[in-house]
């Protein structure tokens, strides 16, 4: 039989049965589920779609935050070789309508009358779509008469008949499997276009495993049943798939899931994680946090918690030299500094007990990642995308190089591209193609295995990759310099005051930025200051506001050649936004719709402007 997600969790509940595989807050208590119950459940609902039609080869597409739910209905369908198709809680109804159709989805797993009512809302744009499993009922029971709705309950209850008829159609099934097949369809972003659904297969998962959690990957010594996971980030996105819920059936680390995006600041003081993943905009507001915090802490707790951050500032700088290990001055400065601020500093934030944080899908700005060593956790940036299961690099314990996404894992070939500096990896978990789109896998995979990355790279010593930005988004000035906005922009929102920054100057005569403010921080700045204020729109045009940005913009100015430097910036009227188009389900910058957008604002910085000044 081929080994699979699936018989991983299977026989994980044979071997340990009452082990806790994942909890989940119901009324404000934690509610465990071991191992048996997570198969029981998950067999239960594979017994559902087979009673359902579903065959090889389908779509079952799952719309919800995460939860438990969203684990049983992935194992499920991958029990009966049917895909998993993951939407984003935050794709509007356009989206959902784009997505269930390009993948032909025949069930829809939807959490509540939300994503209920943005399926209903596209219904006749869904001729594949058969059934619309939902999971809460409330607000759609009783209400709704759409005979494709069904609710969880009575799913499970047409599972459990088929299970007792027929008890072992879905081992069969499963003893079916092969590596080729399909197990998951994962759509892009899509910041110039729709999304492109990636396959990945049975083995390029298999392959995922082996390389980060059998042969301890990136983490060392590898996950385990020690280990404790919050799982907060969309379960469509592969990085948080691999760390819920493959890590979870290949080393058996107890999953928790947040209550909501907004809760993950408490969760994580709750659960105090070992292994923790964030994009990079999850550290930035941790950050940021930190910073309110002491702002409006009493000047003695300020002034001594300044102190030890300087420390800390210290202790990141020494690491970084030293490949993110400690010296014997480091480990003797923080011992002390564990005992005035540290110990409690991590235990806010949710990250006494963690012994592996990695930060990947975007740059991030160095800094950031050097005040995380400094107060003592260990902080790796790693790299991958969809596309290669997101195996590609990574810092290795113990060899960071900061600026860098680490190294290639010994499974890994990579080369960049003498003529376009474009990163090429080659492995066994390269993705199958893209969903129903030949012509643009045929342009990513090359015949002898290459998949193009599409982004721009270079070696730094040898041994550790930098990213330069992608390919599509380098600026080339109207004097012909090559720029990476990427660097600038994240230069910026290492700032707790700035959110979001878009820097403009492809074929202008000199760099301008678009700049978002983070409305809590910038809040609080201006409640200290007594600066009164109504709405966002209202802050971000504060004189005062402009001034405290511009003294962040001549800041990272200084620290770029003259061609780098932003020339003028203006205030975005609003905070960015999915829905509005501004922004990718992954809360990527749409640039190409930004321009369009704010075209107003941005040709207002090059009014008057001289072309091939740059």
């Amino acid at each position: 039989m081929t080994r699979t997600i699936v018989t991983r969790v299977r026989d994980r509940a044979a071997t340990t049965p009452d082990a806790v595989a994942m909890r989940e807050k119901d009324f404000g208590i934690w509610q465990e589920v071991t191992w048996a119950q997570y198969w029981d459940t998950a067999l239960t609902a594979a017994h559902a779609l087979l009673a359902l039609g579903i065959e090889p080869g389908d779509r079952v597409a799952i719309h919800s935050e995460n939860r438990r739910e969203w684990l049983y209905a992935d194992m499920a369908t991958v029990a009966v070789r049917a895909m998993t198709v993951g939407l984003y809680p935050t794709n509007p109804a356009p989206e959902v309508a784009y997505l269930l159709s390009h993948s032909g989805s025949k069930i829809l797993i939807a959490e509540d009358q939300e994503q209920v009512d943005k399926a209903l809302e596209v219904i006749d744009e869904l001729p594949d779509l058969e059934h619309i499993v939902y999971l809460e009922p409330r607000g759609i029971q009783r209400r709704y008469t759409n005979p494709k709705l069904l609710f969880w309950d009575d799913f499970l209850a047409i599972g459990a008949r088929h299970r007792a008829e027929h008890p072992g159609a879905v081992e069969d099934r499963m003893a079916e499997a092969e590596p080729g097949d399909v197990m998951t369809l994962i759509y892009t972003s899509g910041t110039t276009g729709p999304p492109k659904g990636a396959m990945l297969t049975v083995s390029n998962v298999e392959f995922c495993i082996k390389e980060l959690v059998e042969e301890g990957g990136f983490t060392s010594p590898p996950p385990s049943e020690r280990d404790i996971l919050l799982s907060y980030l969309p379960l469509c996105h592969v990085a948080e798939r691999i760390f819920t819920a493959w890590f979870n059936a290949a080393s058996g680390v107890q999953v928790n899931f947040a209550e909501s995006i907004a809760t993950v600041q408490a969760n994580l003081a709750e659960i105090q994680p070992t292994i923790l993943f964030g994009v990079p905009r999850i550290w930035e507001k941790v950050l940021a946090a930190v910073n309110i915090k002491l702002a409006s802490a009493s000047p003695v707790k300020r002034l001594l918690a300044r102190f030890w951050l300087r420390v800390a500032d210290g202790i990141g700088d020494t690491m970084v030299r030293n490949g993110g290990n400690h010296t014997l001055s480091t480990r003797l400065r923080y011992a002390v500094g564990w005992l005035f601020l540290y110990r409690a500093l991590r235990d806010r934030i949710g990250m006494r007990k963690v012994r592996y944080a990695a930060s990947g899908a975007a740059p991030i700005a160095p800094e950031v990642l050097k005040f995380f060593m400094g107060i003592g956790v260990p902080m790796h940036e790693v790299y991958g995308m969809t596309e290669n299961t997101a195996i590609a690099t990574g810092n290795m314990p113990g060899r960071v190089k900061l600026g860098t996404v680490g190294e290639p894992h010994p499974g890994v070939e990579l080369r960049i591209d003498e003529q376009t500096g474009e990163i090429l990896t080659r492995h066994p978990g390269v993705f199958a193609g893209y969903w129903r789109n030949p012509e643009a896998t045929s342009k990513t995979i090359e015949p002898d295995g290459w998949l193009h990355t599409g982004d721009v790279g270079e070696w730094v010593d040898g041994t550790h990759i930098k990213i330069v930005d992608r390919m599509k988004d380098i600026i080339i000035t109207a004097g012909g310099k090559n720029i990476s906005p990427s660097e600038i922009e994240n230069a910026l929102k290492a700032s707790e005051f700035i959110k979001e920054a878009v820097v403009i100057g492809d074929k202008r005569p000199y760099l301008t930025a678009l700049i978002g403010i983070e409305l809590e921080t910038v809040g609080d700045w201006a409640q200290r200051n007594r600066i009164p204020y109504t709405t966002y729109r209202d802050l971000s045009e504060r004189d005062e506001v402009i001034e405290l940005v511009q003294g962040i913009v001549d800041q990272v100015n200084a620290r770029f050649s003259q061609v780098e430097t932003v020339k003028k910036f203006r205030m975005l009227p609003k905070e960015l936004d999915h829905e509005d188009g501004e922004l990718t389900a992954t809360q990527k910058v749409k640039r190409v719709a930004m321009a369009e957008r704010f075209s107003d604002l941005v040709e207002s910085m090059y009014a008057g402007a001289k072309a091939g000044a740059a």
